[in-house]
């Protein structure tokens, strides 16, 4: 069975996507940015699982902190900085962090996994439906999103023969961010008549891994809330 890693594998969409790749027999080495979390829940989903510390937002960093990662059939990276940021209200640490985590990190940490990776070995990084809606407090989140597009496409060059592509997931209903929250007129105004699910995300994401055709692509999973 394959390896992936999963950086931003400590909860949420990276914790389902680890344990289901585990589940599945695949071995994953789950990434965080606190390394005694990442090592609690790697022991959580069992032995085909090892958990390290790795910063994005300290880019210089990930070369050392992924040191002793192994060979890799796939990379995920789910990891992201999202605070409200208004021009108003401008918070530049914030933003600094923001950028700094999704587009240097995320391009650092490519750089420095690629030498280990399979011949068929492939990329996905996530985005988020922000990028084409944004809302009070995403001046950041919609930029950095946005700029994912252009750093697949850019990096399907680079790394070129493997594979990278951009998932943008909606309002994700049943994951620990949203299960509690009130849908509202999201829900109502997306045409599947409901939030998507993490099953449904982790589903598309191994579409995006596995199909040896899609390469330097935009992915929205969001039921077809864009449609309206």
């Amino acid at each position: 069975m394959s390896t992936a890693m999963i950086i931003g594998g400590t909860d949420g969409l990276g914790r389902f996507m680890a344990q289901r790749h585990a589940d599945r027999g695949g071995t994953v080495v789950i990434a965080g940015r606190d390394a005694g979390r990442a090592e609690a829940v790697a022991k959580e989903i069992g032995p085909a699982a090892t958990g390290i510390g790795l910063d994005l937002a300290r880019p210089e960093t990930i070369a050392a902190s992924a040191d002793g990662v192994p060979s890799l059939d796939h990379l995920v990276i789910t990891a992201s900085h999202q605070r409200p940021n208004t021009l108003r209200n401008f918070d530049i640490a914030e933003a600094v962090t923001a950028v700094t985590t999704k587009l240097v990190g995320y391009t650092e940490a490519v750089r420095v996994l690629r030498e280990r990776f399979t011949p068929e070995a492939s990329v996905v990084l996530f985005g988020g439906l922000a990028k084409e809606r944004p809302y009070p407090g995403s001046t950041v989140i919609t930029t950095f999103n946005s700029a994912v597009t252009g750093l697949v496409k850019t990096l399907a060059v680079e790394i070129a023969p493997h594979r990278v592509n951009a998932l943008h997931p909606g309002l994700v209903g049943d994951s620990p961010r949203w299960r509690d929250a009130d849908p509202g007129q999201v829900a109502e105004r997306t045409p599947i008549g409901r939030l998507v699910t993490m099953a449904e995300i982790a589903d598309a994401t191994d579409f995006l891994l596995r199909n040896g055709g899609i390469n330097g692509h935009d992915l929205f999973v969001d039921g077809g809330f864009l449609t309206r």
